[in-house]
């Protein structure tokens, strides 16, 4: 089987999206005769970390540099010689479906993350769809969306493909440190500071602060990313008077990444949209519980036995959660434990068969 991979990016940021379809990349290279990639954003030319996701069945890998022509008329061109075409986004696969009016026998899927999905479509984006082989779901929550906006959709044609945790990431894992008493806590949080991302709930974190103070007077939270809504959130924590607690850390490598779960006592992150949650995988490979909003896909990443789910903005159950963890910490092989069933060898063996 040759697969066609379009992607938005890779390489160029560190986005939820990019980073997952790095590990598409790596299990199709294990699945498929060959694999070529098509990327709207990367820049053309070597990239260095390639070679951690591909392999010699790796053809042709394409960058684009953000011209959409050229995205256009290099997935036409590679599509041509493939026989299943894989799609990274909702936005592309109208393109993923001109392409297969040049080369019928070719079958295009798609991969659904979240958000993206969660809404009505444009006459073109039904049109595609429809005609999708199969539909990759990273929860049965984003499958139910995708049905309940296009109900003419074939349910046996979407099926449930969890994300899976980059083992390049996982495999440093075992840099724990020996377990500690909760002293604080350390809070930890990653993700996007942005403006048009405030559903994932770093602000509600920064008002439960207050009241976690209360029982917990030296509680830290630690932010990782970056945004146009860090004024924002730090203007809230000097508003609250906590602002002495909450340390703004912006962008850091994997290595200084984890360390910082190494090191906190638990991870939150309640966001109302999540489609998944990778970083809810990093932490529990570090052995650390982790709270998260009752909605969206975290509920089936996150539950009771390696942390707490909480409702999206309710500040009293909250900070009831971070006194829970504390009080009664999570066994860290049982979280850890449960990490690994989201393994990549666990991934590229459901992603072969949904495939198949």
């Amino acid at each position: 089987m040759n697969v066609l991979l379009l992607s938005p990016e890779l390489f160029l940021h560190e986005g939820g999206i990019a980073r997952i379809m790095r590990l598409y990349l790596m299990a199709l290279c294990q699945i498929a005769a060959r694999v070529d990639s098509v990327v709207l954003n990367d820049r053309p030319g070597p990239e260095p970390r390639l070679a951690r996701y591909a392999n010699a069945r790796l053809g042709e890998h394409v960058g684009c540099d953000r011209s959409k022509l050229a995205f256009v008329r290099q997935t036409v061109r590679l599509g041509k010689r493939a026989d299943l075409l894989i799609c990274a986004h909702l936005h592309h696969l109208p393109v993923a479906w001109l392409a297969q009016r040049f080369n019928s026998r070719m079958k295009y899927s798609l991969v659904a993350h979240g958000i993206e999905v969660w809404r009505p479509y444009s006459a073109l984006e039904r049109r595609a769809l429809l005609g999708a082989h199969r539909i990759l779901c990273v929860s049965e929550y984003t499958r139910r969306q995708l049905l309940r906006f296009l109900p003419a959709l074939a349910p046996e044609r979407l099926v449930v493909v969890p994300n899976t945790l980059d083992p390049h990431f996982a495999s440093r894992s075992d840099e724990q440190s020996s377990p500690q008493p909760f002293a604080l806590p350390r809070i930890l949080s990653v993700g996007r500071l942005s403006a048009a991302d405030a559903y994932k709930g770093f602000d509600t974190l920064i008002e439960a602060l207050p009241l976690i103070r209360r029982e917990y007077p030296a509680a830290r939270l630690r932010i990782v990313g970056t945004g146009d809504d860090q004024p924002r959130l730090a203007a809230l924590a000097q508003r609250l008077g906590v602002n002495g607690s909450v340390d703004f850390l912006g962008a850091i490598d994997d290595d200084a990444l984890r360390r910082e779960y190494t090191a906190c006592d638990l991870f939150a992150l309640p966001s109302r949209r999540e489609g998944f949650g990778l970083v809810y995988l990093e932490a529990m490979i570090h052995g650390k519980p982790c709270i998260a909003a009752r909605a969206g896909g975290a509920p089936e990443v996150v539950s009771d036995t390696v942390g707490r789910l909480v409702e999206y903005g309710n500040l009293p159950e909250l900070a009831a959660a971070v006194d829970e963890l504390v009080r009664a910490p999570r066994d860290s092989e049982v979280v850890r434990g449960h990490a690994a069933s989201f393994a990549f060898p666990v991934f590229a063996q459901r992603l072969a068969a949904a495939l198949n």
